[in-house]
């Protein structure tokens, strides 16, 4: 690591810190029903919540003419008090989110006056200046879906802003890693390879994660190994849908049964790269990054399947995402210490 990267470096790791509480945030305003609470979003009014009892009385009274409180909440004896609750969590996740574009955008232009970034971070930081721009629009088009007639925002959308939201981390600790460790080696291709097979299975791992929160499909088929009634795809997968292709991307039996499958696909994976890597000769961090993988992609699995078993209860439901953020990581980095 050079010495004068150390400052740009602790700005790239602070980003992924706060995309990481985002993350979580995230995860709980998912899992609260919170999501469809604020109608609507202006840039600078919006930066606190409303300050007074008339306010928010304003703001309840919007939230009542649209469909989450005319079609669900109106059943439930919903109040003042149970808007605010969910008022708070929509509101902290849209202010973490503007945090993290000024925690991004002012160093960034700290940095170019000062001429600390090289051409190359140059065109990674305005990648990651784009990737943050498009995670803040699809969350406005996810949000957007559930403010006209279904209650519900689309389970594609959702699975897009949560993956874009990974992705987004992915790529500031890959750069944060490019001069963290700049330093050129040789590298094992066959290794490379599996560990980028990984990837891409850990990504659409993730996609259906969206999917299955989307659509609710957690909260049936509560049972592992098979999906219920002794079976190992449930009759249910093939009839909720007019085919093969809606099953599975539509259909809650469907969608579960891709993100229960996709799993066995991840370990069998990981446990591929880590029995292949004692072939080589690696280094300290490459082995690391590999063992790192292998226990978090059994800690992810494992709690895949409890939360699954127990119906997505709140802390489950959101330590399953969070472990998944921090298999991403490993996963980034494994393939970072085997591709430079």
């Amino acid at each position: 690591m050079k010495k004068g990267n150390k400052s740009v470096i602790v700005w790239l790791l602070s980003g992924c810190i706060l995309i990481f509480i985002m993350v979580v945030v995230g995860g709980i305003t998912r899992l609260t029903n919170s999501g469809l609470s604020m109608t609507d979003w202006h840039l600078i009014t919006d930066t606190l919540p409303p300050l007074s009892e008339a306010k928010w009385q304003e703001a309840f009274e919007q939230y009542k003419q649209f469909p989450e409180y005319q079609k669900i909440n109106i059943h439930n004896d919903f109040t003042l008090a149970d808007y605010k609750f969910i008022y708070f969590w929509e509101w902290f996740h849209r202010f973490i989110g503007r945090a993290i574009g000024m925690v991004f955008i002012i160093p960034f232009i700290y940095f170019l006056i000062r001429k600390k970034l090289d051409k190359s971070t140059i065109k990674k930081s305005i990648i990651l200046l784009g990737l943050g721009g498009l995670q803040g629009f699809f969350g406005w088009f996810m949000v957007r879906s559930g403010l006209i007639n279904d209650p519900d925002v689309s389970h594609f959308r959702l699975a897009l802003h949560l993956t874009t939201a990974f992705i987004t981390f992915a790529y500031t600790f890959w750069v944060a890693l490019d001069l963290i460790y700049p330093e050129k080696k040789n590298i094992e291709k066959s290794l490379r390879t599996i560990a980028r097979v990984a990837l891409v299975f850990l990504l659409l791992q993730i996609i259906y994660g969206g999917f299955v929160a989307g659509l609710n499909a957690g909260l049936i088929h509560n049972h592992w190994p098979l999906m219920s009634d002794g079976q190992f795809i449930h009759d249910s997968v093939f009839l909720e849908q007019k085919n093969v292709f809606l099953s599975f991307t539509e259909g809650k039996s469907g969608v579960q049964f891709v993100h229960r499958t996709l799993a066995y696909f991840v370990v069998g994976i990981i446990v591929l790269l880590y029995f292949k890597s004692k072939n080589f000769t690696l280094d300290k961090r490459q082995t690391n990054g590999i063992k790192s993988l292998l226990l978090l992609v059994f800690v992810q699995f494992g709690l895949g399947v409890l939360t699954l078993l127990y119906g997505v209860p709140l802390w489950l439901g959101l330590t399953h995402q969070v472990s998944a953020f921090f298999l991403l990581t490993a996963m980034t980095y494994t393939l970072h210490r085997l591709s430079k």
